[in-house]
């Protein structure tokens, strides 16, 4: 908003100044002027009265001067009378020098006998002088004089004055004076601060009023620039709010959908709309009355805000419909979580005044872009699926297409299943073996890989349940039981003398990101007696890099515990060198991405290399994971590669079938044979 003080008062500053400045420069010049004028006429008379005292007696001598040799002329009679007579006449008076010339220009005379000789023909003054003319300047303290050539530390005027002969009026000699004006400057400039001083203080009481006038002026201006933006925010929030929940209505919320879908079309993710309506409303307005069914209605809308994401919107549409808008979905199932959670909280008690009610809802789900491309078919989708969760019992939800309905209810199955898994003790611990590049191929660490022996679908890898145990908070508990067991495992076989390294653990984000991870570590060796060197933490590139001051603090503290610590799917993250440089990390664990396809893939090929170099540089260990063939497995040993783990060597194994394999070495041997294939393609090529 433009404020009138603010533009003011620089704009009257500046100007005052400008006043100022150009009043002190504009004074102290006619001052300065009005002296010269003075003084001039002044040197004019004192140059005469010279003239009359002296001109008679030594003017002979001066027209005779230029035939005498410039070094003889101090030297001469004349000049040391001439040089009494004008000290005599200077006597009481503020001149400091005096020179003649004559016509020729020839310094004939000068109370400073060194000057005596010197030509000044071509002297400007002197020229105007010999004109018949007055030429008169002034020369301030501290300036160069350039006649001089000195710097001189008094205020100076100096006067070319013409002395006429009385013969004729004709011009016989120059007389040049130089009259000190010290004082009267110093007394001029104290004039001219007094003079300007008074004016400023002038302006600066008059500025002091105006502006106080001009910000009582803009405070009013602003008072009704705020009223009239309260005003329309009112008149807006009321055309676009529902006055009873406070909620954004059915305009804003054609406004705001329309909005999201055009984000989700640039961002290429997905948008949600739910319909909502109350099953059996119209029982508690009629029996209860319309106040009771208003305060319903306030009550199912906290509830809802309260249970959705930040990121949702919440609308009331009129009646006991509502909608909400959900951006940014990662999985179209996501939608069916979040109204599982609204039913659950609409659901429960709600006391109205002395009665206490149960009210339900149903709920219908569409999605951009994969139900409907524009706003009109996307809430025509909805509304639909909203009457197909009405006809299917009420106090449930429907998607508008069967495909998100079968997979969010098998996502919402899981997600329930997953809170008894733990408990029933259906988790297990699959290990794959890590192998030695440079060495003969033996085992030097195992990974520990979750897996869910699901009671109905068997055996499901991470991938199928990982993101539901981190959306649930799940993955904290399971995390802590996955590191407590492994820990457990790989000292019971060191106890059997099968097996002295290190076990691998994946750290989730939400892990890692826990303020108690390094006291569960802490606490999980001291429980298993595992000693810290044979327990390896992966944490991902990209964990890593969301808080990186605070990611080096917490790997700080498990290194002083002596644990490992690597970098998972290096490469796929975008972690700065500089950091990486700082991470207490031992090992980088090269993207299975890359090696699948480094064979076929010029890019990868190259960057599985540079991954090797930056290692070498960094003094790291290297791990290649995912290795499927020889050919792999050739070029990761060329480059120096220090671990693999893949299925050329094992697949993950339950506990079991990996102590079988350690005691009977069929991974060595296995994988002695492949390293002396590829030691046998290199020795060919």
């Amino acid at each position: 908003m433009f404020k009138l003080s603010r533009y003011y008062s620089v704009a009257s500053f500046i100007a005052i100044l400008a006043v100022i400045i150009v009043l002190s420069l504009y004074y102290r010049a006619n001052a300065v002027e009005s002296l010269m004028e003075h003084q001039t006429r002044t040197n004019v008379s004192l140059a005469q009265a010279f003239a009359n005292s002296v001109w008679s007696k030594y003017k002979a001598f001066v027209h005779q001067a230029s035939a005498i040799a410039p070094s003889e002329l101090p030297d001469r009679n004349e000049i040391k009378q001439l040089q009494a007579d004008i000290r005599a006449q200077m006597t009481g008076l503020n001149v400091v020098k005096v020179k003649i010339y004559n016509l020729d220009g020839l310094t004939v005379f000068s109370t400073d006998p060194s000057q005596i000789g010197a030509d000044k023909s071509s002297n400007s003054g002197f020229l105007k002088a010999r004109a018949g003319k007055v030429a008169s300047s002034i020369t301030f303290r501290n300036e160069f004089y350039a006649f001089e050539k000195v710097i001189i530390d008094r205020n100076l005027v100096t006067s070319y004055i013409p002395i006429f002969r009385q013969s004729d009026d004709t011009v016989g000699a120059v007389f040049e004076l130089y009259s000190d004006v010290t004082e009267l400057i110093d007394e001029l400039e104290r004039t001219t601060w007094h003079v300007v001083s008074g004016v400023a203080l002038a302006l600066l009481i008059l500025y002091a009023v105006l502006t106080a006038i001009v910000i009582r002026a803009d405070n009013i201006i602003r008072s009704q620039e705020d009223k009239r933006k309260a005003s329309e925010a009112k008149v807006r929030h009321q055309a676009y709010h529902d006055p009873l929940t406070g909620l954004p209505n059915r305009a804003s919320f054609c406004e705001r959908l329309d909005e999201a879908i055009k984000r989700g079309h640039r961002t290429g993710k997905s948008v949600g709309v739910m319909f909502l309506d109350l099953d059996r409303f119209k029982i508690v307005n009629d029996s209860l009355g319309h106040d009771a069914g208003d305060q319903l209605l306030k009550v199912v809308a906290k509830r809802v805000q309260a249970v959705a994401r930040e990121t949702d919107m919440l609308f009331r549409m009129g009646g006991d419909e509502f909608t909400i808008i959900l951006e940014d979905l990662r999985y179209a199932e996501d939608s069916a979580r979040v109204a599982k959670r609204v039913i659950d909280s609409v659901s429960q008690l709600a006391r109205l005044d002395q009665h206490e009610v149960t009210v339900t809802v149903s709920i219908g789900i569409a999605i951009y872009p994969k139900d409907a491309s524009d706003v009109e078919d996307l809430v025509r989708g909805a509304d639909a699926a909203m009457y197909r969760a009405k006809q299917a019992g009420r106090n449930t939800f429907a998607a508008y297409t069967e495909d998100l309905n079968v997979r969010a209810i098998e996502r919402f199955t899981l997600e329930s299943e997953l809170q008894h898994a733990l408990r029933n003790n259906e988790f297990v611990l699959h290990y794959q073996p890590k192998v030695s590049l440079p060495g003969n191929g033996a085992i030097i660490g195992m990974e520990a890989l979750l897996r869910w022996e699901h009671p109905r679908l068997g055996l499901l890898p991470p991938d199928q349940f990982l993101t539901i145990l981190e959306d649930t908070g799940l993955i904290l508990s399971v995390g802590e039981w996955v590191l407590r067991t492994a820990c457990r495992q790989n000292h019971a076989w060191q106890a059997q003398g099968l097996l002295h390294t290190r076990v691998s653990v994946n750290v989730s984000a939400p892990q890692f990101r826990d303020r108690s991870l390094v006291s569960i570590v802490h606490d999980v060796l001291e429980e298993t007696g595992l000693e810290a060197k044979f327990l390896e933490l992966e944490l991902t590139e990209s964990l890593l890099i969301e808080n990186t001051q605070e990611a080096i603090a917490i790997m700080d503290e498990l290194k002083n515990i002596g644990v490992f610590l690597s970098i998972d799917d290096f490469g796929s993250g975008y972690s700065s060198l500089n950091y990486l440089n700082r991470f207490p990390v031992d090992l980088l664990k090269i993207d299975q991405t890359f090696i699948k396809h480094m064979l076929t893939d010029r890019k990868d090929a190259e960057i599985t290399h540079a991954i090797a170099d930056l290692a070498h540089a960094l003094n790291l260990g290297l791990v290649a994971e995912g290795v499927e063939n020889n050919e792999q497995l050739t070029f990761l040993r060329a480059h120096g590669c220090d671990e693999a783990q893949g299925f050329l060597f094992s697949h993950p194994l339950p506990v079991e079938e990996f102590q079988r394999l350690l005691i009977e070495g069929k991974l060595q041997t296995t994988a002695e044979l492949a390293l002396a294939d590829t030691r046998d393609l290199t020795a060919e090529a």
